[in-house]
């Protein structure tokens, strides 16, 4: 258990649509911070994994929201960079437990990475890296992201999660991108509804076979209530749900990664291309990840559970 987790994305404003009392009546909504990488950071922070955010913070109330979270969640902000570009927006709908985006970010500050910011000399002693979502595929950022990434490979487990929303990019740029992100990856998780998306008519066997051929040491797809279905050297792996009253999804695959990430820093796999982990060791990762979101989906919004917030239970898996 050496080295620290680095995390390298956006931070988000999450805007939660109220329902209105009356058809013709003022939307109200609540102000959360949120983002895919910024909750998986938060997550990984409160189980206890050495975290550093690599993240541009938009100065005034925005980026003072968003370093509250993270500082509170134990996240090391030494590495991030404050500037005057606008904060990422995205207004949050929940139906049947569903949360639906709509995003503001164009020109926003997290794309407009320089490449001084993300120098790989910064990561010293990083033993695993976490990127995706919006800041691994939006420009003029995302490909200074890709860099940084192949930079450090040769000492750091590299972990990615698309994240997909096509609702600002499209399938086809995803698409365009995906085989550089297989090269990159030693950790590859995509959920089913991305799936839809990239890879329409398609199932998770089946994708989870083309991945295998790229190399990838572990392809993971969560499919909400079916479970995950994953692939270790080649090997599938189908751990079924944790049962749990969903509030809602927000930030489940966030945690999620957050989850494996931190059983395998736990258990000293982190720092290479995880050369020895074992099935039975991939398969305690899943479940406990599991848990993890499981019990983010058990609470309103991206607020995922604290070490202490886990039963015994979930505990022993990470032995």
């Amino acid at each position: 258990m050496t080295g620290y987790v680095a995390v390298v994305g956006e931070n988000v404003a999450d805007a939660i649509v109220q329902p209105s009392e009356t058809p013709s009546g003022p939307m109200q909504w609540q102000i959360f911070p949120g983002g895919s990488p910024a909750n998986t950071a938060v997550a990984l922070g409160r189980l206890g994994t050495p975290t550093r955010f690599l993240s541009r913070l938009p100065c005034g109330i925005l980026g003072g929201l968003f370093a509250r979270r993270l500082n509170d969640s134990s996240v090391d902000l030494s590495l991030s960079t404050w500037s005057d570009e606008p904060a990422t927006l995205a207004i949050t709908s929940v139906e049947n437990s569903v949360a639906h985006y709509e995003f503001y970010a164009n020109g926003t500050v997290d794309w407009q990475w320089r490449p001084g910011e993300l120098h790989p000399a910064r990561l010293q002693g990083a033993s695993c890296i976490h990127a995706g979502s919006l800041g691994l595929i939006m420009e003029p950022g995302g490909r200074i992201v890709e860099e940084l990434l192949e930079s450090i490979r040769e000492h750091a487990t590299v972990s990615i999660d698309p994240n997909v929303r096509t609702t600002l990019v499209s399938s086809e740029h995803y698409r365009s991108r995906l085989k550089e992100w297989y090269r990159l990856a030693d950790i590859f998780r995509i959920s089913e509804d991305d799936l839809t998306h990239l890879a329409p008519g398609s199932t998770p066997e089946r994708i989870i076979g083309e991945l295998i051929e790229t190399g990838i040491q572990l392809v993971i797809v969560t499919r909400g209530e079916a479970g995950v279905l994953a692939s270790f050297r080649g090997a599938l792996i189908d751990v079924p749900a944790v049962r749990t009253e969903v509030v809602d999804t927000i930030g489940a695959g966030d945690a999620f990664s957050a989850g494996l990430l931190h059983w395998l820093h736990q258990n000293g796999h982190l720092g290479g291309r995880l050369e020895c982990l074992d099935q039975q060791g991939a398969r305690s990762a899943l479940v406990f990840a599991s848990h993890v979101a499981a019990l983010t989906c058990a609470a309103p919004g991206a607020d995922p559970p604290w070490n202490r917030h886990l039963t015994p239970a979930v505990r022993n898996l990470l032995r």
